[in-house]
């Protein structure tokens, strides 16, 4: 049992065994429960908020439920990091407030878990890097104080890839889901450890996805939770974990209070189980002003209320206009000065932190093509009018200075300075100069005071275990001089929006037939999206083999892997999305729970 299993275990055991002593005085005088069988798992926000309204359950009972369960399966999923040990207290004040006939929000009385990157200052906050093991931050993210306002009890700290996978990238990448302090985790859908003798270092045989940690929502540990997104760590780890994920415009969301890596491309975002859950959590996540600690929470104007919940439509695909980009996303293609497919990179569909190796610039396999043909069947059937091909320009432009596919950010040794004319640096750049500003917001609580001193920190800690796949991608950002570089990094940002945005999805929407949305295979259209700082969702559709390369031993049953579809819309675009995506979620259910964990 690793440290992860051990934390979350023992922190559940604690909060329990507290129940039968001081914690039953407490709960002694309140009414006897009313509903001794009532499901926690896969139970919506909105039938948790009946059952509370109504007296069927209490936040003190939902609290002890979701503590047994993770007491329960935790040492088989490693999904927390910390477990809140006031959560039951903070229950018992709002049944308190509710019995008064006082409610904050939606969210009011119901526990939810934040990745490990966000600020709480009723749990430590460490990004799973062991310099900042059991560090508790002083002040509460935006975001964090937005769902306490909602009423919200934090129970939770997922785990995630260290430091939001921006520690170790080439030659020795570290895998998804891996972190210093926990370890590695495990997707409740298949929660084995891979047995191939190449990476046979403990990690999952069925990735988890990108370095969100969506395996407790999907498990029911708790009832939704928050993931961070740079370059698609919510929207890949909500497809490999058959979830509901938004990564929101840049802005929609403060990130005040979020360990960063870039600050041009980070975001946070709603992780569920379905479309309406997600629209709920976005609405409370969001600010009702703009945050006068993050400029880019004027970018978008939320709905009245930040009530997202009125674009629960399910008709709404009826003359919605979709778009199916197929070259690269569902078609492989050959590049200019590629006279026929050469291996070459395809998106990160596997939480690794680098991009898969395979023959040919993108596509699908079969099994991936089929679930994809279904899905566009559902379009057609529901009446959205689908426009195919309706490619991304910049993805078949013939110059390869004006190709997205060529133009990767760097993220390994081999893009170090001298050698990274052909990737944008806008993500080591960014690394330097927004962790380093995040670390002066602590003020003299801080454990470091720059990312010198973590670099530092972690080669006289590695006997401890502080970086076991190295520190390349920290490295390769530290080595950047903020002043000298930052003609560079504005104008690499600048192609990043204009072959994302410009020649990307904006191209695509507004070519011939203006779209809604473009649809996307599994969490493939994730990289675009955080390009551009535009919206994706991502919702549960199909599963396809987990067959890797190399394949796996002999007698090693791999179980399916969930496959999603994806919609990506542009700036400020979430009601238009969220409408589309219920829609399509209410013509097809296709979720379905991990299989064998108990069923309450």
């Amino acid at each position: 049992m690793n440290r992860t299993s051990l934390l979350g275990f023992a922190a559940a055991i604690v909060l329990l065994v507290g129940v039968s002593g001081a914690g039953q005085s407490r709960s002694s005088t309140r009414a006897p429960r009313h509903d001794a069988g009532f499901q926690i798992v896969e139970t919506s926000l909105a039938d948790l908020r009946t059952a509370l309204s109504g007296g069927r359950v209490t936040s003190h009972e939902l609290v002890l439920r979701y503590l047994a369960r993770i007491a329960t399966h935790e040492h088989r999923l490693h999904a927390a990091l910390a477990v809140n040990a006031h959560a039951l207290e903070e229950a018992d004040r709002l049944d308190r407030e509710r019995a008064q006939g006082t409610l904050r929000g939606p969210l009011h009385g119901i526990p939810v878990a934040l990745k490990d990157n966000i600020h709480t200052t009723s749990m430590p906050t460490t990004g799973g890097a062991l310099a900042f093991a059991g560090y508790t931050p002083p002040y509460d993210a935006t975001l964090t104080k937005n769902l306490i306002d909602a009423g919200a009890i934090i129970i939770a700290k997922t785990g995630l890839t260290e430091l939001a996978n921006w520690v170790a990238g080439a030659p020795t990448p570290m895998p998804g889901n891996f972190n210093a302090v926990g370890g590695f985790a495990f997707n409740p859908y298949d929660p084995r450890m891979d047995p191939r003798e190449g990476t046979f270092d403990g990690r999952p045989a069925l990735q988890t996805g990108g370095s969100s940690s969506g395996i407790g929502t999907a498990a029911s540990f708790w009832a939704a939770s928050v993931g961070t997104d740079t370059g698609g760590s919510v929207i890949s780890p909500s497809n490999a974990n058959m979830l509901v994920g938004i990564r929101p415009t840049i802005g929609r969301i403060s990130r005040y209070g979020v360990i960063p890596i870039t600050a041009d491309h980070d975001t946070a975002g709603p992780m569920t189980r379905t479309v309406a859950d997600a629209a709920i959590m976005l609405g409370a996540l969001e600010s009702a002003a703009p945050d006068p600690n993050d400029a880019a929470t004027r970018t978008c104007t939320p709905p009245p209320g930040r009530d997202y919940t009125k674009f629960l439509r399910a008709d709404a695909l009826k003359g919605a206009r979709i778009g199916i980009p197929r070259a690269f996303y569902y078609d492989r293609i050959t590049l200019p000065g590629e006279s026929a497919p050469q291996p070459s990179t395809a998106p990160d569909t596997t939480g690794s932190g680098r991009p898969e190796r395979i023959e040919g610039r993108g596509g699908l396999n079969a099994e991936q093509s089929k679930v994809m043909a279904d899905a566009i069947a559902v379009l057609k059937q529901q009446g959205a009018t689908v426009v195919d091909p309706a490619d991304i320009p910049s993805f078949v432009d013939k110059d390869p200075q004006n190709n997205f596919v060529f133009w990767d950010f760097c993220s390994g040794a081999d893009q170090a300075k001298g050698q990274d004319a052909t990737c944008s640096v806008n993500f080591k750049y960014g690394m330097k100069r927004d962790f380093n500003l995040w670390l002066k917001s602590l003020g003299p609580t801080a454990p470091l005071k720059t990312l010198t001193e973590l670099r530092q920190w972690n080669i006289t800690h590695i006997k401890a275990g502080a970086i076991r796949y190295g520190q390349s991608r920290l490295d390769i950002s530290d080595e950047m001089d903020l002043e000298a570089d930052r003609a560079r990094n504005e104008a690499d940002h600048e192609k990043d929006w204009r072959l994302s945005r410009v020649r990307g999805i904006d191209g695509a929407l507004n070519a011939g037939v203006k779209l809604d949305a473009i649809m996307t295979p599994g969490g493939s259209g994730a990289g675009l999206a955080a390009r551009a700082g535009y919206p994706i969702i991502v919702v549960p559709f199909g599963m396809v083999p987990n067959a890797p390369t190399p394949p796996f031993p002999s007698g090693f049953e791999a179980k399916p892997a969930p496959f999603g579809v994806g919609f990506t819309g542009t700036a400020c675009s979430e009601p238009r999305l969220i409408e589309i995506a219920y829609a399509f979620e209410q013509a097809t259910k296709r979720r379905v729970p991990p299989p064998g964990l108990s069923p309450n």
